[in-house]
């Protein structure tokens, strides 16, 4: 009898092994939305005009700031930073100019208004900084007075 048990093991275990005994599936998705960084390194920048920075015999007078950096990071391709100011209409002029970028290009030095302008253009799927240079600038005829501007900056579309 025993043999005979042994003899029907042998002959059943090549099936057994080829056996399903269940099967289960399902899908998995991975989905990576946009991100978006941007950081400035200081909180506030103080252009002041003073008689040290006023040239005797000229009208026009201007001060010059490049300690502030601007950090960003982005995972989207086709990508510029624009800049702008809270203050829609200044009575003096401020510029900014990014200055040194590791990534992407400078835009022109732009006359900040309420109205957003390009600041960094291509800036890439990456990690990137640059300084921020900011001048004011003023005509003697304009008087005294204070601009405070809230800065912006923005990663868009290009």
């Amino acid at each position: 009898m025993k043999f005979l048990i042994n003899i029907a093991l042998l002959l059943l275990a090549p099936s057994l092994a080829l056996a399903q005994f269940g099967t289960a599936n399902h899908a998995v998705t991975v989905q990576v939305a946009t991100i978006t960084v941007l950081q400035v390194s200081a909180g506030s920048v103080n252009l002041n005009i003073a008689s040290s920075s006023a040239v005797a015999g000229q009208d026009m007078m201007s001060v010059s700031d490049e300690s502030t950096t601007l950090l960003w990071g982005t995972n989207s391709g086709g990508r510029k930073i624009t800049v702008n100011s809270s203050l829609a209409t200044p009575t003096f002029t401020l510029k900014a100019l990014a200055v040194n970028p590791t990534q992407g290009s400078s835009a022109a030095e732009a006359i900040l208004t309420s109205t957003p302008v390009d600041f960094m253009l291509n800036i890439g799927r990456t990690l990137g900084t640059c300084f921020i240079r900011y001048t004011g600038t003023a005509l003697a005829s304009q008087g005294t007075g204070t601009d405070s501007h809230t800065i912006t900056f923005t990663i868009q579309a290009q």
